[in-house]
């Protein structure tokens, strides 16, 4: 739940739509979801989760070893099914996978059963966060700086199909987590 001040400030806030609904957050790979996911679950009082960690627990492999044993077409089938089961879950926070939001059967799943949000960042900032981490599959390349502007143009306009779309810039990531919230405030169903 969100603190006292927070509710004093709004007295309706136990009553808004999305307090019934999981918040997924979606955007490419460095957007910050799981960053931003874990202080947003806790500002809520919510659980949070990331789908790579739940993919990866259910099969007992790393998603690089999941790409490089049984490829991405498995993956985004498992991934599928582990997003369904959570999405199942009572409301929580969820850190969808940079491709998540991709599949239109996985799209139509979260739009029934969460507010989806569109962690929308800039190349730059993407390429800044991404090269901090080398568990990347799609970006273990040398052309990787070209995969992320190519992605990035060719699922913008999925992305901003999510029911909200929030900036996520560099700076503190209360930045991010307030204006997700503020933003949840006006959410109103399709």
């Amino acid at each position: 739940m969100p603190s006292d001040s927070d509710s004093s400030t709004n007295p309706d806030s136990e009553t808004l739509p999305y307090m019934s609904r999981t918040v997924a957050l979606v955007g490419l790979m460095g957007a910050g979801k799981s960053t931003v996911g874990r202080r947003l679950a806790e500002k809520l009082g919510r659980k949070f989760y990331d789908s790579d960690t739940e993919i990866e627990k259910a099969a007992g492999l790393s998603i690089t070893d999941i790409f490089a044993l049984h490829g991405e077409e498995d993956f985004r089938r498992g991934e599928h099914q582990v997003l369904k089961r959570l999405l199942a879950e009572p409301p929580h926070v969820l850190a969808t996978g940079g491709g998540a939001y991709l599949n239109a059967e996985t799209r139509a799943l979260m739009r029934e059963n969460a507010v989806t949000i569109w962690l929308n960042a800039d190349l730059e900032t993407l390429w800044r966060r991404v090269q901090k981490r080398d568990t990347r599959p799609l970006l273990r390349r040398p052309d990787a700086k070209d995969v992320l502007t190519n992605l990035l143009a060719e699922r913008e306009p999925i992305y901003s199909q999510a029911d909200l779309v929030v900036p996520s810039k560099d700076g503190p990531h209360v930045n991010t987590v307030n204006a997700i919230y503020r933003a949840l405030q006006t959410w109103t169903p399709k």
